[in-house]
Order: C-alpha cells, then sequence, then structure tokens
C-alpha cells in the first residue's frame, strides 16, 4: 500500500510541472494573441491613413490638373482678346480701305498672338510636300516644277512642337 501511494504522489509531482506549463503556455499565447491584436492594429490604422492620403492626392492632383487647364484657357482668350478689337474697329469703317487696313492689322496680331504661343504656320508654296504635315487636295502635272513640290496653299497649317493643330490643305506638282 505504501508502495502505491509513492507512486501516486511521484505521479502527481510529474503531473505538476506540465500544469505548470500548460499554464505558462497558455499566458504566453494570449501575450503573443495580443501583441499581433495590437500589430494588426497599427497595420490597419496605417493601411487607412495611407488610402485617406491617396485620395487626398487625388482630389488635389484633379484641382491642380482643372486649374491649369483654366489659367491656359484664360491666357489663351487674354492673348486673343486683340484680335477681336481689331476685328471690332475694322466693321466700324465703311471705306474698303479702311477695312482691308484693320484686316491685315488684325492677320499680323494673330501672326503675334500664335508666336507667343508657340504654335508655328507651316504649308508655303515651294515647299515639298509631306504627308504628315501636308493634306494633298489637288494635284497637277507640270513639268516646270518639282517633283511633290506645293504649288498652291489652300489653307495653311498650324503646329506647336511635334503636336499638329491644322494639316495644311494644298495643291501639289508631280
Amino acid at each position: 500500500m505504501e508502495e502505491k501511494e509513492t507512486v501516486e504522489t511521484e505521479l502527481k509531482e510529474e503531473q505538476k510541472p506540465q500544469k505548470d506549463k500548460k499554464k505558462s503556455d497558455k499566458k504566453e499565447l494570449e501575450k503573443e494573441i495580443e501583441a499581433l491584436k495590437e500589430e494588426l492594429a497599427e497595420q490597419n490604422d496605417k493601411y487607412l491613413r495611407m488610402a485617406a492620403e491617396y485620395d487626398n492626392f487625388r482630389r488635389r492632383s484633379r484641382e491642380e490638373r482643372d486649374s491649369v487647364y483654366e489659367n491656359a484657357l484664360c491666357d489663351t482668350v487674354s492673348e486673343l482678346l486683340p484680335i477681336i478689337d481689331n476685328l471690332e474697329r475694322a466693321a466700324m469703317y465703311d471705306d474698303g480701305e479702311k477695312v482691308k487696313e484693320g484686316l491685315l492689322m488684325t492677320a499680323k496680331t494673330t501672326i503675334s498672338v500664335f508666336e507667343k504661343m508657340g504654335v508655328e504656320e507651316f504649308g508655303k508654296v515651294g515647299d515639298t510636300f509631306d504627308p504628315n504635315l501636308h493634306n494633298a487636295v489637288l494635284h497637277v502635272e507640270d513639268e516646270s516644277l518639282g517633283d511633290s513640290e506645293i504649288v498652291e496653299v489652300f489653307q495653311k497649317g498650324y503646329k506647336k512642337g511635334k503636336h499638329i493643330i491644322r494639316f495644311a490643305m494644298v495643291k501639289v506638282a508631280n
């Protein structure tokens, strides 16, 4: 009987550290879970802040883009107003010579405005035809003229840098 009590006591003593170990493991796991919850909360907060910053960035970018467009449009109209003024002055005259003079002044002002804006005119008589710049609407055979030479311009072409605003409408020889 004593032997039985000794064995039971030994078993209890062996189980005691296991229970203590299970309790400490449980406490460690609970601490780890809490730490992970805190880290998740931090990451979620960072994500929400980043999403809000991105929305603000998109809004500011859209507003800035709209503002740039508005400013460019206002600057362009401001440059074109002298042309309207010249046309109105020319319309006040009954004399054909005065009207012609006013129209020539308007044309010069228009060219000046385009130069300020960096718009170039192209498509002149004598230039070589380039399908990237010119739209040939008529063709004429004439041995006295060069190959693909522009002989008449119906509409001048305009470009800003590499961007073609309007193709020149021309008549081409040979």
